[in-house]
């Protein structure tokens, strides 16, 4: 049985506990842990320091933020993103600006299902957060339960089907664009697509971007586009049909770096090599596109820059207004394209 002076009966040391030892006011306690203390001498300070670190006193960040309207908390709702190589990012963004900012976030992975989302936000008010940040591993369009109107939110790498939320995205359409035209300037005139999933809005930006880039330029991509499921399977069984055709392409344009790889595999199993035969671009720049060999050409998705940007905010240090923002794509350019043989 514990003896009536066991750390396990104490209560917690208080602001109060610090001032009496300290010889100070609770207000210039305050002041000290809370980095307002400009016009407190430096003795003063090193007094309550001392005394905080004696009676091993912490903040109550709850009690503090509620007595401001505010828990100091923010919660993320994905649908896998944590798992994933590419876009985990956005949670590891979003970590490091709550940090920062001495303050915590509270992750639920739902799927975005309309259920499970509804209920995580309701349980995320409930413990009062102070914003929720939604985000989707592929751009696409979710439900926002109205509960959730009860606290800021942002949207990352997804749309609302419902109301007028601001909204973080990666310009797909800039780095298409992009993409195609580095294919044009070294001269490809036959281009074939791999593209991802028909469906998917991605998809359906990039397909867009790169036939219009081609139109510009006096080309089309004609019979040779074709669509997958963004997996290295597709890849592979596209790039054999591609290889079926006549005039056979000079680049590949593959709806993502899975895919390109899947190319790759194709290519080597008929005796060809990249670039020299065939340049292969990719799409994402996932940690594979500098694995192969030869290095992957690919347009690097902000996943960080979302998650950081959305973040800061949810928080107040950046504006937070309805409407699309949309964080630039970048062309990594790499050994895998060149331009085609003569």
């Amino acid at each position: 049985m514990p003896r009536p002076d066991d750390s396990s009966t104490r209560s917690r040391p208080t602001s109060a506990d610090v001032a009496r030892l300290a010889g100070v006011s609770p207000t210039t306690v305050s002041l000290v842990l809370a980095d307002k203390a400009d016009r407190i001498s430096d003795v003063t300070k090193e007094k309550v320091f001392a005394a905080v670190a004696q009676l091993d006193y912490r903040l109550n960040r709850t009690a503090q933020g509620l007595r401001h309207g505010r828990s100091a908390t923010i919660g993320l709702i994905t649908d896998h993103i944590g798992v994933q190589p590419y876009s985990g990012p956005i949670v590891s963004a979003a970590h490091d600006v709550t940090w920062e900012n001495r303050q915590m976030i509270l992750m639920v992975n739902t799927t975005l299902e309309d259920d499970r989302t509804r209920s995580a936000v309701e349980d995320l008010l409930a413990r009062q957060v102070d914003g929720i940040l939604f985000a989707a591993i592929g751009t696409r369009t979710i439900h926002v339960p109205a509960p959730a109107r009860r606290a800021r939110v942002a949207l990352v790498n997804a749309f609302a089907n419902d109301g007028d939320f601001p909204t973080f995205l990666p310009d797909e359409r800039g780095g298409a664009r992009a993409l195609a035209r580095h294919l044009v300037q070294l001269g490809h005139r036959e281009i074939a697509t791999l593209a991802g999933t028909r469906e998917a809005w991605a998809t359906s930006v990039r397909v867009q971007e790169t036939q219009a880039v081609l139109r510009s330029a006096g080309l089309s991509l004609g019979n040779r586009l074709f669509y997958g499921d963004y997996t290295f399977t597709t890849g592979y069984s596209l790039a054999q049909r591609v290889l079926e055709l006549t005039p056979s392409p000079t680049a590949l344009i593959c709806g993502n770096d899975q895919m390109a790889a899947g190319a790759y595999l194709a290519l080597a199993r008929h005796g060809l090599r990249v670039p020299q035969d065939m340049t292969v671009v990719g799409y994402d720049d996932e940690p594979v596109a500098t694995m192969l060999t030869p290095t992957l050409t690919t347009v690097r998705l902000p996943f960080y820059e979302l998650g950081r940007r959305a973040t800061l905010a949810l928080l107040g240090k950046e504006p937070l207004e309805p409407g699309e923002e949309l964080i630039p794509t970048t062309l990594r350019i790499r050994e895998s394209s060149a331009p085609p043989a003569s």
